[in-house]
């Protein structure tokens, strides 16, 4: 099974506590290879005093990246603070997890990536294209942008450095 994006309805103004005493549980109950990361998705805004603070984009909700079982499933619904999850019909029936751009653009908003690579990726690492028409070759990171999961390569095309764009999801790192 593979992990998946799911979003999970809290108790309003309780999301951080959510996400840490979720954290908790996965990690006191072994479950770390089933339930990922959990997020509370929020943006910086500046106020009319020029400070910076951050505002929640889905206030009562939080994102779950997890593997769907029903050891998994059990501990986030019976976690405190959680009302369900969003997407299912209820009556004993697993959620349907969020679509990949979905996730980006949430993701995205927030300056994080639904892909590991994009959070440990610098400008001038060494990069492997996996996929596409210039898979299998080797290039430097040129620019990032995790809004749009989008990544700009310096790749050697016929003995010179070429500009390419690429999905985060088409490269590893090298």
């Amino acid at each position: 099974m593979q992990k998946e994006w799911y979003v999970v309805n809290t108790y309003s103004g309780h999301e951080n506590k959510v996400k840490e005493k979720l954290e908790m549980r996965a990690n006191s109950m072994g479950m770390e290879d089933y339930i990922y990361r959990v997020v509370v998705p929020e943006q910086k805004e500046i106020d009319e005093k020029g400070k910076e603070k951050s505002r929640k984009m889905f206030p009562g909700y939080i994102l779950v990246e997890m593997v769907m079982n029903d050891e998994a499933w059990f501990i986030v619904r019976n976690t405190p603070g959680v009302t369900g999850f969003i997407g299912s019909s209820g009556k004993g029936a697993k959620p349907f997890p969020l679509t990949p751009a979905e996730v980006d653009k949430i993701l995205g908003s927030m300056g994080m990536s639904r892909l590991e690579i994009g959070n440990s990726l610098n400008i001038d690492d060494m990069v492997k294209v996996i996929a596409g028409p210039f898979a299998s070759m080797f290039g430097k990171v040129k620019s990032l942008d995790m809004e749009t999961q989008k990544v700009e390569v310096l790749l050697d095309l016929f003995g010179q450095e070429t500009s390419v764009e690429l999905a985060l999801n088409e490269i590893e790192k090298a």
